[in-house]
């Protein structure tokens, strides 16, 4: 799977708008994550004040990252090796890219939130996901066979 210039470009520019409010937008997110997945609310340990700020430093990362998506590789395969001593688990990506849609949309407005924006942040969340879940449960991949 990868991006198209445009998807990186929607991505990107809708970030730098949620960005003025990154306190607020990461208090949505963790709202609606815990309303989703109230389970993985044991998984954060420290205050949430700095888990806010320690989420939207990790997205602007990632999102300025998807210029180049071989130098941001690694940084996710770092990120989900930490997440799985954090003990998350392969499901817990679902309820977290809803809420970070869901986020987004608050965030951005309505009118802002196209469907091909939407889609774009999909892509983009489908992307990293898959990426750190590589990284992080290899045993749980599905295996290839090869032709005989």
């Amino acid at each position: 799977m990868s991006l198209t210039q445009q998807q990186i470009r929607l991505v990107q520019e809708s970030f730098a708008k949620v960005e003025p409010i990154a306190d607020d937008a990461a208090k949505l997110f963790y709202d609606k994550l815990f309303e989703y997945a109230p389970d993985l609310r044991s998984l954060f340990k420290k205050d949430m004040a700095t888990q806010r700020h320690m989420l939207m430093s990790t997205l602007k990362l990632a999102v300025k990252g998807l210029d180049d998506l071989q130098q941001l590789a690694p940084v996710l395969n770092k990120l989900a090796q930490r997440h799985v001593d954090y003990g998350v688990k392969p499901g817990d990506y679902t309820p977290v890219g809803n809420a970070l849609l869901w986020t987004l949309k608050q965030g951005l407005g309505e009118e802002a939130w196209t469907q091909e924006l939407r889609a774009a942040w999909v892509d983009t969340f489908r992307l990293m996901a898959t990426v750190m879940k590589q990284a992080a449960y290899p045993e749980q991949l599905p295996t290839s066979h090869a032709e005989e």
